[in-house]
């Protein structure tokens, strides 16, 4: 009987589940995949709608009853984590007080038609991705990619205090436009926008990983894999996709076609950078400091009343 998969287009997912979904792994059973937004997927997980599943870490406290934390085939590193994105038309003049503003009249977000950001932050971090200071959005509509996502958890936990006048969530590929359009003051992205939101005008207020790592020396823990309870095994699925991972990275051309069919017309260059960057050594094993990671963001956020408080210490909630 086939398993059922629920992972994204991404093309790290694709890369690390390829051999897996074509039987290319000894003694696994064959594998029905099903591609969605995470934001979908966690959602379905609730269901119990798939038997190995790619989540939001921010999403396991709904989860762990019902499906096992695989120690590998997900997202989490270094270097990689979620951008605040404005329009990069707006203006960056340094000020006396050595800030920098983006430009644009304060408007009310409700009613706000334009860009009309009121982000405020050093002047050393303007024209790059950001260093990880505060920026207040207290004024703005802001797009995100989903409600539990590891995104906008993120960006809960850093604009504590001062959050948005309003928050919008939005299919991840609508968020640039979005934002490039004057619909949105700013938004909340992933993956490969790292590579990409220049194109379409933009600027980058707030590297949240950056945040994330100076505040804690840990990994930005991103996306999970699951295992329902009652019908994997996480033991052996943790080997099945460890196997698959190891053959992707012996022979990349292997699952080159796979991984671009599905790449939503991402450019090849584009495709190589996001697999670089989003697998990883924590992609073959999570380790001690991967669990740390996924342990202090959900410890933070319960303790902020974000997120129930999960009773299992997570590095032995995949086996129990």
């Amino acid at each position: 009987m086939a398993l059922s998969l629920a992972i994204s287009p991404c093309p790290n997912d694709t890369f690390v589940f390829d051999a897996l979904v074509h039987g290319r792994v000894p003694g696994a059973p064959p594998v029905e995949v099903t591609f969605a937004d995470v934001d979908v997927t966690n959602t379905a997980a609730e269901r119990g709608a798939f038997d190995l599943v790619k989540v939001s870490y921010a999403a396991l406290p709904w989860l762990l009853d019902d499906y096992h934390l695989l120690p590998c085939g997900g997202a989490l590193g270094r270097g990689c984590g979620p951008l605040v994105l404005t329009r990069g038309t707006e203006a960056q003049d340094a000020t006396t007080d050595g800030t920098t503003t983006a430009g644009g009249a304060t408007t009310d977000a409700s009613t706000a038609t334009g860009p009309a950001s009121t982000a405020t932050r050093p002047a050393s971090a303007a024209g790059g991705a950001g260093r990880a200071d505060r920026v207040d959005l207290s004024g703005a509509t802001v797009a995100v990619p989903g409600d539990r996502t590891t995104a906008y958890l993120l960006f809960r936990l850093w604009s504590a205090g001062q959050p948005p006048a309003r928050i919008e969530i939005v299919p991840f590929h609508e968020i640039m436009p979005g934002v490039a359009a004057g619909r949105y003051d700013a938004g909340l992205v992933i993956h490969e926008a790292r590579f990409t939101y220049h194109r379409h005008g933009l600027t980058a207020l707030v590297d949240l990983g950056e945040w994330w790592e100076a505040d804690t020396g840990l990994p930005i823990p991103l996306g999970a894999i699951l295992a329902r309870k009652g019908t994997v095994d996480p033991v052996a699925a943790a080997d099945w996709i460890r196997e698959s991972v190891r053959q992707a990275w012996a022979d990349p051309s292997a699952s080159r076609g796979y991984v671009l069919a599905h790449a939503q017309e991402m450019e090849p260059d584009v495709v190589d950078r996001h697999i670089g960057l989003y697998v990883n050594e924590f992609t073959a094993d999570l380790g001690d400091a991967g669990f740390a990671a996924v342990e202090a963001l959900l410890g933070r956020a319960a303790d902020a009343g974000l997120v129930p408080q999960t009773s299992n210490s997570l590095a032995t909630a995949w086996t129990s």
